[in-house]
């Protein structure tokens, strides 16, 4: 039996709304808790609260959905060091599991078969002192860097990122989002093209679907 406890705020099943595994039915495990307060985030109500779950209780809700790809999110999973173990465990059940994490916490000890979706944030996002960039050194093929981009300053800071440590190279995608409501995403495809980066445009498919704020 897993003794460890999390706290969670929901578990649900829906379609990936971002990154490489963008519309496949997924299970997500929302994790209670953020040090970060980027100013368009759309789950502020994972801040607090939650229920302590064990993690076995967590892994049996999941099976219950009969899933082949499980998303580990936020808030920011990393805050609870027992995300590791919940990490781990979902890997040993056979899914394909994903952690979207908020580059602020040190990703050098999760599950190498887990796939990393790491925001870098950006100077609009109001937390860009948090990132953490010793984490691009544990990023590989299988993980993705997602950048939130809120205007063309937060494109440009994002460009020069990309050039300066070769994230193309290191990760399996580079994600280029812009953030709902603030900037228009003709305007950041159309830049995307227009200087031939080597990212993948995303929008949030859950926002276009069912006007969900709350990050699917």
């Amino acid at each position: 039996m897993i003794a460890n406890t999390l706290r969670i705020t929901e578990i649900f099943y829906s379609l990936q709304g971002e990154s490489r595994t963008l519309g496949l039915p997924t299970v997500f495990v929302r994790l209670t808790g953020c040090p970060l307060r980027c100013v368009y985030c759309d789950t502020e109500y994972a801040f607090h609260g939650g229920e302590r779950r064990l993690i076995e209780d967590i892994l049996t809700e999941v099976a219950s959905y009969k899933p082949r790809y499980i998303c580990v999110t936020g808030g920011e999973p990393l805050a609870q060091p027992e995300c590791h173990t919940l990490l781990a465990a979902l890997c040993d059940a056979g899914y394909e599991v994903s952690l979207e994490t908020s580059g602020a916490l040190s990703v050098a000890q999760v599950d190498s078969r887990v796939s990393k979706v790491m925001d870098l944030k950006t100077p609009a996002s109001g937390e860009m002192h948090r990132n953490l960039m010793d984490n691009i050194a544990f990023i590989n093929r299988h993980d993705q860097i997602k950048f939130v981009l809120c205007d063309r300053e937060d494109y440009d800071w994002a460009r020069f990122q990309l050039d300066a440590y070769k994230l193309s190279e290191k990760a399996g995608e580079v994600l280029f989002s812009p953030s709902f409501g603030q900037l228009g995403a003709t305007d950041l495809a159309n830049w995307i093209v227009e200087d031939n980066l080597p990212v993948r445009f995303q929008m949030q498919l859950h926002k276009l679907l069912w006007n969900d704020a709350a990050g699917h």
